[in-house]
């Protein structure tokens, strides 16, 4: 099974079990009025609102490129996971609103213990899916597994912590502490919601991710070629799971379109190794200079002016840059 597909197999559960531990917690809420579940039960909502948008993201995501979309359509699961950021955010903000209201307006809670109980059932399912959700998001590439496998995460911690309050309450019978938690939960849903819409923003601009580029570079290091004299303007765009990567190779001025090219192969192929077939690679070479021959190992070399002097290590600064390498960058 493909990775796409499987991505859209879990999604399908994470719809189906949210809609079932949806109706769990309205249940839980229905006999108990406690408005810490009635919390649970609205970010339950948000869950399956999202999941529903993250199955339809990978399904549109795993689509062939076509004409109208010629870097294929993985931009979509950043979509989809802005839309989820918000609605986790705005699910919190309401939490809150509700928990502040029933401050005011204390209203007793019933039977607590059965309204618990199912409360821990649903916090264990969404604890085991969210799990693997995330696991499968992130082995596979998908942001948008990855976001409700993240969400169902945050779900099920709340809960947990929901579940301590609730014990609390019940123990000790102070009618406010129900709306305090609440408010405490409200507020760690709102921060996950920013949190996911930040990233997803991040990848709809096409924010660099430093630690991705750290990490190219620094495999580029390793693998690097005596012919290569430097790599420089290196940006990675993200498509959902596929990387594109830019970049100016810097070969000796002399080699011909067969030479270059042949370098150029050597780069993918060692580029691939690393990321797998979800890159693709876009590569313009350009001729060395001679102030770069004191930072050219190449041995047999017809055309050097100057003796080797130093190899330049690649760092994020100097690969980055639109500049071909020299020894004056020290």
């Amino acid at each position: 099974m493909t990775p796409s597909r499987q991505n859209i197999l879990l999604q399908r559960w994470v719809l189906l079990v949210g809609i079932v531990l949806f109706v769990i917690k309205v249940v839980a809420w229905s006999i108990t009025n406690s408005v810490a579940i009635l919390t649970d039960a609205l970010e339950s909502t948000v869950n399956v609102v999202s999941a529903a948008f993250g199955l339809y993201s990978l399904w549109l995501a795993a689509r062939p490129r076509d004409t109208n979309h010629p870097y294929g359509h993985g931009k979509v699961e950043f979509l989809s996971s802005a839309i989820e950021g918000t609605l986790i955010g705005v699910a919190g903000g309401m939490i809150i609103w509700e928990a502040i209201h029933r401050l005011v307006v204390i209203e007793p809670v019933e039977q607590l213990d059965q309204g618990i109980l199912l409360i821990v059932i649903a916090g264990v399912v969404n604890f085991l899916m969210g799990w693997l959700a995330k696991r499968t998001g992130q082995r596979n590439h998908s942001l948008a597994l990855e976001s409700s496998g993240r969400h169902l995460l945050s779900d099920a911690y709340s809960t947990f912590g929901l579940i301590a309050g609730l014990i609390l309450l019940r123990v000790t019978e102070i009618a406010w502490l129900d709306s305090a938690v609440a408010i405490v939960f409200g507020l760690i849903i709102f921060v996950t919601g920013y949190r996911i819409l930040r990233r997803s923003i991040a990848g709809i601009m096409d924010e660099a991710d430093e630690a991705l580029l750290r990490e190219l570079i620094a495999h580029l290091n390793e693998v690097r070629r005596e012919s290569w004299v430097d790599i420089h303007n290196l940006r990675i765009i993200k498509y959902g799971s596929v990387l594109h990567i830019d970049c100016h190779l810097t070969v000796p001025w002399y080699f011909h379109v067969q030479q270059s090219h042949f370098e150029v192969d050597a780069l993918e192929r060692l580029v691939r190794d690393r990321y797998g077939d979800r890159v693709e690679l876009f590569v313009h070479t350009d001729g060395c200079r001679p102030a770069a021959c004191g930072l050219c190992s190449l041995e047999i070399c017809p055309e050097r002016q100057y003796p080797f002097t130093q190899r330049l290590d690649w760092t994020l600064e100097n690969v980055l840059s639109n500049e071909r390498h020299s020894l004056d960058e020290e």
